[in-house]
């Protein structure tokens, strides 16, 4: 009885301890998975008209190594929350451009639910979404381009698994509150005219021409741009007016808001001025004259002319006729007689003739 009761036990014991250590690998995913965004951050958010599930943005900058997490305050502008800084990134400045070349991609990704992962080996992840759009017309490959944990990076954005756990609740958040996807912009460095006039001779220097308008916007407005992609670029802010945006058919016709639009080009008027500003002291020579970009004019609003409806007739109204009228309407009329011409008398040598009408010599 004691041997049978021991076998029990100890069977008992076995099978706890296995489903133990399963429940405990469940477990230990959704501990890390749903780990709460701290308690500071979450006042910080308060503070400026957030809520954990407002919609999220995040930023990065290879050269100065951090991370930047923005949410979306009830203004509807997004506010920086939190800066981190990447752990180890691959490869140098530049875009990524295939499987293997190691090197983490730049551009304007968007990350979805599907993308997040936390069954990752690295801790936690999320897929950039690496090759995008832009990427695939120009024949870029490649797959598993994270941020993730672990502090290991062979092409990603490699964080501290403490700094992970917080951007990944702060993409889980938004997701739960009904974000579907949130823009990730990557760049090369702070797009300042001070940084992109130190590099104005790098191989990539017209490429990185094309990720600052996005910079821009950003800074311009604090919300995430509209990106889309035709003749194999990136273009930011535009609507089409004729046909859709294809990534690689030439771009529809485009408009944009007037307002912004004159927004940006004054600002682009004063990043040209300095940034000759800066290159001539750099190359230790004067200032040469900067072309400014025109001013859009305008649009003319036209106001709409009300044109008043035509006035329907009434219908005549008929009046039935008297019995002396209908005798009167009926009768026959009577011919009509000439009046007689009236007869003149007039005097010649030879007597008097009557004329009628005009008067007429006598014969």
């Amino acid at each position: 009885m004691k041997l049978r009761h021991l076998v029990s036990v100890l069977a008992l014991g076995s099978a706890v301890a296995l489903a133990g250590c399963n429940s405990s690998d469940v477990l230990n995913v959704a501990q890390k998975a749903n780990q709460p965004l701290p308690e500071d951050v979450v006042r910080k958010m308060q503070a400026q008209g957030m809520t954990k599930s407002s919609p999220v943005m995040m930023r990065i900058f290879k050269q100065e190594a951090v991370l930047e997490v923005w949410k979306k305050k009830d203004t509807g502008r997004y506010a920086l929350v939190k800066t981190y800084e990447i752990c180890k990134f691959s490869g140098g400045l530049g875009p990524k451009f295939k499987e293997g070349d190691r090197q983490s991609p730049e551009g304007f990704y968007f990350v979805n639910r599907g993308q997040m992962n936390p069954n990752s080996s690295y801790y936690l992840s999320f897929d950039l979404g690496f090759p995008n759009k832009y990427d695939r017309s120009h024949g870029r490959y490649g797959t598993n381009l994270m941020v993730h944990g672990d502090c290991s990076s062979a092409g990603c954005y490699a964080m501290t698994d403490q700094h992970v756990s917080e951007i990944y609740a702060f993409a889980r958040e938004a997701h739960a509150g009904g974000q579907e996807a949130f823009q990730v912009q990557a760049f090369p460095f702070r797009m300042t005219a001070e940084n992109m006039a130190k590099n104005r001779n790098h191989e990539y220097f017209d490429y990185w021409k094309m990720l600052k308008v996005g910079y821009d916007h950003f800074e311009l407005t604090n919300q995430p741009p509209k990106v889309d992609v035709c003749e194999k670029r990136y273009v930011i802010n535009q609507n089409a007016v004729d046909g859709t945006f294809n990534a690689a058919a030439a771009c529809p016709k485009m408009e944009q808001p007037y307002a912004l639009e004159l927004s940006y080009t004054k600002m682009q008027n004063g990043y040209l001025t300095e940034f000759e500003n800066i290159v001539a002291k750099l190359e230790g020579r004067a200032p040469t004259p900067v072309s400014l970009l025109p001013l859009p004019i305008k649009p003319v609003e036209v106001a709409p002319v009300e044109v008043a409806p035509t006035p329907t007739p009434a219908p005549a109204t008929i009046t039935p006729l008297t019995v002396e009228e209908e005798v009167n309407v009926n009768a026959p009329t009577a011919p009509t007689v000439a009046a007689p011409a009236p007869v003149i008398a007039t005097s010649s040598g030879s007597g008097l003739t009557a004329q009628s009408g005009n008067a007429v010599p006598a014969q």
